[in-house]
């Protein structure tokens, strides 16, 4: 090889690009002035409870949605990634490939 350098770059930007994915539980979904708010359940680890979030988005955005109850996957942004100025993630049905498949929203992830 004549330049490693080159492929320690890129191995350093898909590390970056890394995405956090987690099964989370959606209990129920509200519209409050223009915002989705959904309420989000995660289990957490077994020395833990029950981790709550809700996720918002602008009601009218291309990706925001209300989801109906139950379990999704969600995809947590890396920073800076996403349409809203907070931790952005991604929810898919729990069987979707969030590189091939469509996501049902893009939220604002706020933690509770």
């Amino acid at each position: 090889m004549k330049h490693p350098w080159i492929l320690l770059l890129f191995l350093a930007g898909a590390l970056m690009v890394a995405q956090d994915k987690a099964t989370v539980t959606v209990k129920g979904s509200e519209v409050s002035n223009g915002v989705v708010i959904v309420s989000v359940v995660q289990p957490a680890a077994t020395d833990q409870g029950k981790a709550s979030f809700e996720l918002h988005c602008n009601k009218g955005a291309t990706a925001c949605q209300a989801p109906q109850a139950g379990s999704y996957l969600m995809v947590r942004l890396p920073k800076n990634w996403g349409m809203y100025d907070c931790a952005n993630v991604d929810l898919y049905p729990t069987s979707a490939d969030p590189d091939k498949d469509q996501k049902i929203g893009e939220f604002c992830l706020i933690e509770k």
